[in-house]
């Protein structure tokens, strides 16, 4: 065997290792996450309290303080779940939508569905407090108007793009610019109308946040999201003949255009839900599954379920940083995950261009 053989099998087994290790290493890391997110925060509580309050809650509420108690369950556990929930969704979008579209590029937030889902959850927001709709019923208004705008905003974008039965990556890049486009235009004229008390929160709802959770707020928002996290199943097998072609998967026996409206219906419903509960938080669905690619490979029977772990991970310790940095003042999480996910974009695309890869 030659030494170039020897380097291959040895690369061969470490990409085999770190395939075997990337769930269990992503589960410890989001559990290290949320135990964090219990203990940081204004009043701090030790891991062990935290673990005790955790037992006690299951199994009655008895030796513990009843204010950490109370801190932990109604205001930290409702955010922690929040935020698990929004990075898993955001991710596992990127994930299929990228799968999809065949193109790493693909992201909720660059073709537009984030933008119409913001848009919409914010013209509830305006319009609904206008005619005086009961809080109650905006509670559940808003995750479905910005389930609608996601999905509204995604079909313009493949409706656009797709010609003679093709869809050019271009093209669907270059409408969701202008969907994204059209979405802020629509923020801009219901803040221009939105009366001071409106325009601070939907300022701040637009920068993304996880700090309104509440258990009444995420629970409609949650059970929506975990319809696409629950679906993985079913995709990830599909996803897969997907990436030998479109011609490749109708050989196969895959109905194309009925699982491209599926997995669009998945996305926007979660994305939108994410949006309506937590603000726009960009560049998660693009930066996790990139990165987890490359460690996983393209199967998507381990890249999804990894996607969903490494999406968690990533808010719920962004959250901690936004939380933690400049106390008592709270860091906008979406800009976190800007920073974050801009230099990785460009680097992305620099890499692309050095190696010719045409989009």
């Amino acid at each position: 065997m030659s030494a170039l053989d020897v380097r291959d099998r040895e690369r061969i087994d470490l990409s085999e290792v770190m395939r075997s290790l990337a769930l269990p290493g992503l589960a410890l890391l989001l559990a290290a996450a949320a135990l964090t997110g219990l203990t940081r925060g204004a009043a701090e509580i030790s891991a062990g309290d935290v673990l005790g309050i955790l037992w006690s809650f299951l199994w009655g509420p008895e030796g513990v303080d009843p204010v950490s108690y109370a801190i932990v369950l109604e205001i930290r556990m409702p955010r922690v779940l929040l935020g698990g929930m929004v990075g898993a969704t955001l991710a596992v979008s990127g994930a299929v939508l990228q799968a999809l579209f065949r193109n790493p590029l693909a992201e909720p937030s660059i073709i537009g569905v984030s933008a119409g889902a913001g848009a919409a959850a914010v013209t509830m927001i305006v319009l609904g407090a206008a005619f005086g709709a009961m809080s109650a019923i905006l509670l559940y208004a808003l995750p479905v108007a910005a389930f609608a705008g996601g999905f509204v905003a995604t079909m313009i974008v493949v409706a656009v793009a797709r010609v003679n039965g093709q869809t050019p990556m271009t093209t669907i890049l270059l409408s969701g610019i202008a969907v994204a486009a059209l979405g802020s235009a629509i923020m801009g004229l219901m803040m221009f109308i939105s009366n001071d008390e409106q325009l601070r929160s939907i300022t701040f709802w637009m920068l993304g946040s996880l700090g309104g959770a509440t258990w009444a707020t995420i629970l409609p928002a949650v059970a929506i999201m975990s319809v696409i996290l629950l679906a993985m199943p079913v995709l990830m097998y599909k996803l897969n003949l997907m990436l030998l072609g479109e011609r490749e998967a109708a050989s196969l026996g895959l109905n194309v255009d009925r699982f491209k409206y599926l997995c669009v219906a998945l996305v926007a419903a979660g994305v939108g839900a994410a949006v309506a509960v937590s603000g726009t938080i960009g560049f998660v669905g693009i930066v996790v599954p990139h990165l987890l690619r490359m460690v996983v490979g393209p199967d998507h029977r381990i890249l999804l379920p990894a996607s969903a772990l490494g999406g968690a991970a990533l808010l719920l310790w962004a959250d901690v940083v936004a939380r933690t940095l400049a106390p008592p003042a709270e860091l906008p999480i979406g800009v976190l995950t800007a920073l974050l996910g801009a230099p990785f974009f460009l680097w992305l695309l620099r890499r692309a261009a050095r190696e010719g890869t045409s989009w």
